[in-house]
């Protein structure tokens, strides 16, 4: 139901459809969206947004800053800085590169193209983020690619495909932690709907990849020592969130296990690893914090202004059934990323109305996390503009972005996976009471 003191009103929708029009502008104009600094788009439209409200402007600033300052913001704040030290420790320590050692280890000669992806999916599920796990294979799959006679876009395809299983998935994942903050909902069980979603599309794929890989062989390779104790952090990090600890203390435990074992092992002192957990908060998680406040703040005054009820009437005008209700969040993640071809900047922005929407239709709020963080990941995972295809093509060198898209077959699954899912109200447990 609407706050019976917000009139709904279009209008306050202007500062969002400004951001829109900033992006696809830039876009236009440029070819390339980083022309366009998120944060900086989130100043500009948060400007807006206060010179397009109501009353004084103390009134106004203080509606921004109750926004900035909400609990849910917050959280998902100290979850960043947190998630942030912890990438920061564990990378200064060796963890990922003692996880792509692992799974190197452990590659079955002739199923390379199986053995890549299932790379592609544990290191993005531990590190929790596709771009780093891209960063980290496709360099390998490289040099594989010549070896096993397989075209080079396809196999980038593979590694970019299985980076985005964990993109969705991994507890630690910025995508994870706003889906499920913005609809408050535990991360476990936003991970538990969306496994049961996803696992087809993961495992048809798979079985693809198996027969796709069948009699290919390749020369065998040396690989480096694989330090099985730098791999801790991340299984742990996997085990406790699993087990419903609270996501902060899981953090801080991976923070700890990472800074321990470097310790122990001399891969850093007590200063070093102040340095890396601070270079993981600011590098990795600076902008995106900064984000959050921006859109925070101005979704207050949106919201405040009538605008995010003006949008929930419209778009729930025609809506009778959780399935419709289910398909207008899908379509509204998967245009926004679309516009912004950023996942995390999505669910920031769709996110407080799919919350309205969920409510309003009763629909479970695991259930719209995942929808929101499955649609979006498998959006994000085909864009040829998009951060995670832009890297794999920059590191292959000779590959194009659009010769990759045709080989992205899992955000193509997941997709077809989320759509079969809302039109066959899958998993039942989580739709009960249509």
């Amino acid at each position: 139901m609407n706050n019976p003191e917000v009139k709904p009103n279009g209008w306050a929708l202007l500062p969002l459809c400004l951001f829109f029009i900033l992006y696809i502008t830039v876009f236009i104009a440029t070819g390339d969206l980083s022309r366009m600094p998120v944060p900086v788009a989130f100043v500009l439209t948060s400007i807006a947004a206060l010179l397009f409200s109501r009353g004084s402007v103390n009134l106004r600033v203080t509606a921004f800053c109750k926004g900035a300052a909400n609990d849910t913001i917050m959280l998902m704040i100290v979850i960043f800085v947190l998630a942030g030290a912890f990438a920061g420790s564990a990378r200064a320590m060796g963890a990922v590169d003692a996880t792509v050692n692992a799974v190197l280890y452990f590659l079955p000669s002739n199923m390379i193209p199986a053995s890549i992806f299932m790379a592609a999916c544990f290191i993005s599920m531990s590190m929790g983020t596709s771009c780093g796990t891209i960063a980290a294979l496709t360099p390998i799959a490289v040099g594989l690619s010549p070896q096993v006679g397989m075209d080079l876009p396809a196999m980038i395809g593979i590694v970019v495909g299985g980076s985005m299983f964990g993109d969705n998935l991994s507890f630690i994942s910025d995508t994870t932690i706003v889906a499920t903050q913005t609809q408050r909902v535990e991360m476990k069980d936003k991970f538990l709907v969306n496994v049961r979603i996803v696992w087809p599309a993961a495992l048809l794929l798979l079985l693809f990849y198996v027969y796709r890989g069948y009699g290919l062989h390749r020369e065998v390779h040396d690989v480096e020592a694989v330090e099985w104790v730098k791999i801790i952090p991340y299984i742990a990090v996997l085990v406790l969130a699993l087990s419903r600890v609270n996501v902060m203390t899981v953090l801080l435990a991976g923070i700890f296990l990472s800074g321990a074992i470097g310790l122990l092992d001399a891969d850093f002192t007590v200063w070093d690893w102040t340095v890396a957990a601070n270079t993981g908060i600011v590098n990795d998680m600076g902008e995106l914090i900064i984000v959050t406040l921006l859109a925070g703040g101005m979704f207050e005054v949106i919201r405040r202004n009538g605008g995010i009820d003006w949008l929930v009437d419209r778009i729930t005008r025609n809506i009778r059934t959780k399935r419709q209700a289910e398909t207008s969040v899908a379509a509204l993640i998967a245009c926004t990323d679309l516009c912004t071809a950023n996942n995390t900047i999505a669910l920031i922005i769709v996110g407080p109305v799919a919350r309205k929407i969920s409510l309003l239709f009763n629909v479970d709020p695991r259930r719209t996390a995942s929808l929101l963080d499955t649609f979006s990941c498998a959006v994000q995972g085909l864009l040829p503009y998009g951060a995670q295809v832009l890297i794999a093509a920059g590191l292959a060198g000779s590959v194009k972005p659009m010769e990759i898209v045709p080989h992205l077959y899992y955000p193509m699954l997941t997709g077809v996976a989320a759509a079969l899912a809302i039109v066959f109200q899958y998993p039942r447990k989580y739709t009960k009471g249509k």
